[in-house]
């Protein structure tokens, strides 16, 4: 597998990477795109350290997405009657932001399964070919413990993405009724679901840094 030429930056290489093979990620011919990617002077590898570094940063922005609306529902649980529609326009674009930062996370930990399979099938294959045992052996042995820390790192994403479905929930109905009911009874309501919700916040927080710390571990292994 050839690796990424020292002289350009990863961010940049990567990136030049998948503009040039944009339209075969459309197409959703993802054999068809690694290939196109090695011949640019990227393997399976780089992608694979690319995506997790991806999936990490949209972790990170996704919580602090999800801080910063939990922020504006607590501070927007008592308002005068004439703020109610300021209100709902302030939670509904708050919760869009949510929505539009869980998907990404989604999106990313895909894109992390999506190159881990390729890439852990064509080490196996490579490594089934090493004529020499000892060797073999040894690379059967890295393969086996990448593979376990790249599902492990995929698990405990996906752990913390699903936290964010229930806070979805409750946001959006609450939303939702404040649209059918601008009225100061409905923002009264918001006060209970605003102490589950930072329960909710909070647990979800938690999952996703230790999510962004694993993906630290993953990448750092990955590097040596």
């Amino acid at each position: 597998m050839l690796s990424a030429p020292l002289a350009a930056p990863r961010s940049t290489a990567i990136t030049a990477v998948f503009i040039a093979c944009a339209s075969l990620l459309l197409s959703g011919c993802a054999s068809t795109y690694y290939a196109a990617a090695e011949k640019l002077g990227y393997a399976k590898r780089d992608i694979l350290v690319s995506r997790v570094e991806d999936a990490r940063d949209a972790q990170t922005e996704a919580k602090e997405q999800f801080q910063d609306a939990l922020t504006q529902f607590l501070a927007l649980t008592q308002v005068a009657p004439g703020e109610i529609k300021t209100v709902y326009d302030k939670l509904n674009s708050e919760l869009k932001d949510c929505e539009s930062r869980a998907a990404e996370v989604r999106s990313r930990i895909e894109g992390v399964e999506s190159v881990s399979a390729a890439l852990f099938r064509e080490w196996a294959g490579e490594a089934a070919s090493i004529n020499d045992p000892a060797d073999r052996r040894e690379s059967e042995r890295l393969l086996r413990e990448t593979r376990s820390r790249a599902d492990g790192l995929v698990r405990t994403m996906h752990t913390a993405a699903d936290r964010m479905d229930p806070i979805l929930v409750k946001f959006r109905d609450k939303v939702l009724l404040l649209k059918a009911n601008l009225n100061a009874q409905a923002v009264a309501g918001l006060s209970g679901t605003a102490r589950s919700l930072e329960a909710d916040v909070s647990r979800l927080v938690a999952d996703m840094e230790k999510a962004i710390r694993e993906a630290e571990t993953f990448l750092a292994g990955m590097r040596s």
